[in-house]
């Protein structure tokens, strides 16, 4: 979608990390840092987020992802936290994020973040 009078866009940007341990301290700092360098990479604010919705893995249940995006003050955005599918080959640990967000990028020019090891997830990015 494109808001034709100020040339922005609604654009998805994709991100992941993984987690060494099902704690909540090991989430939240986690989520943290992937917020933070989404953010920062794609230059957004908090004005120009739409809603995120968090996955994890199965194993990943010791905290609510959306609780770290509270924690950093984003507290007006609508956030979901839900499950990935368990898929047998999957990587364990994982929590992806999928921001909706108003940019003037295209998007060839997203920069999506995928850090520590799920930069194996999308090696393409």
């Amino acid at each position: 979608m494109r808001n034709e009078k100020e040339g922005v866009w609604l654009r998805g940007i994709r991100g992941a990390i993984d987690v060494e341990r099902n704690e909540q301290d090991s989430i939240l700092v986690a989520v943290k840092c992937l917020l933070q360098k989404v953010a920062s990479e794609n230059q957004l604010k908090p004005e120009d987020i739409v809603s995120i919705i968090f996955t994890t893995t199965k194993d990943i249940n010791a905290e609510f992802p959306a609780v770290a995006l509270r924690e950093i003050g984003w507290k007006q955005i609508p956030a979901l936290c839900t499950h990935e599918m368990d898929v047998p080959r999957g990587m364990k640990g994982v929590i992806r994020i999928l921001i909706h967000a108003y940019v003037n990028k295209n998007q060839k020019d997203i920069k999506h973040q995928y850090l520590g090891k799920t930069i194996h997830l999308r090696p393409d990015l």
